[in-house]
């Protein structure tokens, strides 16, 4: 039997035990990662057990009657255990949506995780949101390098690395973020798209106490001062690049292509995946050509990642689906 549980912090130590042996979750589920916003979203994240013992999590927010996959995370969705089979995941999934519709969520929106992140194969979601008849309503590019499977990098990012060699750049891995955010990336995103990063330096200061090994800073340094730098958030086999800036400079000098071209031939070499993340504007719609065309030159290639919306009532579009 099934029973769903919504999260409260008596559950934490369990909570984050099981993201410990699940196939398809990274340090982003941890509770000490997920609350540090707990300000901006209405948590409603669910524990679900079968027959007493916890078989998913689903990490989840609450906003105008419906339930999200948390929009404070990057990707999301129906945490399972490694050895999880089909017939039991179609299980949890159904009492999933069954508890929402009984409990006044009309819609569920979930951002799967990509499957670079999973450490097991993790496509259940995918299937049975075709089983559903689920709206994918948005749909991101994921530029991913693999490794180990390197494809030559292009001559103008060649060229920049050289330049940035020319002109004696120099990186440099801190625990320190204020300086990249003051001077390089707040001023960046403020000029280029009018926004602020999504984590306050307070917060990214917090979150690299809490999580010291997956969260690092590496600034490009010319004559000492700051160029350039990017935000890393490190998980098994995942090197993903949270922020990224640089001052007006980054082509003369070549700040960006220099950093880059180091941390993927050197720093970073000996991990499976390096994800530079989505060139995606208004919503998946359109694609940053330039960005992407930066991107590619490092010999990335594009995943993509689904957005679900389900309608909960469709719990009964599962019923008799194993014959």
């Amino acid at each position: 039997m099934v029973s769903i549980e919504t999260y409260e912090s008596k559950y934490k130590s369990q909570w984050d035990s099981f993201i410990d042996v699940s196939k398809n979750a990274t340090f982003l589920f941890k509770r000490d990662f997920m609350d540090y916003h707990s300000s901006r979203f209405q948590d409603s994240s669910f524990l679900i057990f079968k027959d007493l013992e916890l078989v998913a999590l689903f990490p989840a927010n609450i906003e105008a009657k419906n339930l999200y996959s948390h929009k404070g995370l990057t990707y999301g969705g129906l945490v399972v255990k490694e050895n999880i089979k089909l017939n039991d995941f179609l299980d949890i999934f159904k009492s999933l949506l069954e508890f929402c519709n009984k409990n006044s969520f009309k819609k569920l929106f979930i951002k799967e995780i990509p499957s670079i992140y999973n450490s097991n194969f993790s496509n259940e979601l995918d299937y049975l949101s075709f089983i559903t008849n689920s709206n994918i309503y948005r749909k991101d590019i994921i530029s991913v390098i693999e490794l180990n499977k390197k494809i030559k990098i292009s001559k103008d990012r060649v060229q920049g690395y050289k330049r940035g060699v020319k002109n004696n750049l120099k990186i440099v891995e801190t625990d320190n973020f204020k300086e990249f955010w003051n001077k390089i990336l707040k001023p960046t995103l403020s000029k280029k798209h009018s926004v602020s990063p999504v984590h306050s330096l307070d917060e990214i200061e917090q979150l690299k106490s809490n999580f010291g090994k997956n969260i690092r800073q590496f600034n490009v340094y010319r004559k000492d001062n700051i160029v350039a730098g990017t935000t890393i958030f490190q998980t098994k086999n995942v090197v993903h690049v949270q922020y990224i800036g640089s001052n007006n400079d980054k082509n003369i000098l070549g700040s960006l292509d220099f950093l880059f071209y180091n941390l993927i031939n050197d720093t970073f070499s000996d991990y499976k995946f390096f994800d530079f993340g989505t060139s995606n504007e208004k919503e998946g719609r359109k694609i940053n050509s330039g960005l992407l065309y930066w991107k590619e030159g490092f010999g990335a290639r594009s995943i993509s990642q689904n957005f679900y919306e389900i309608n909960t009532a469709d719990f009964q579009k599962l019923n008799n689906l194993m014959i």
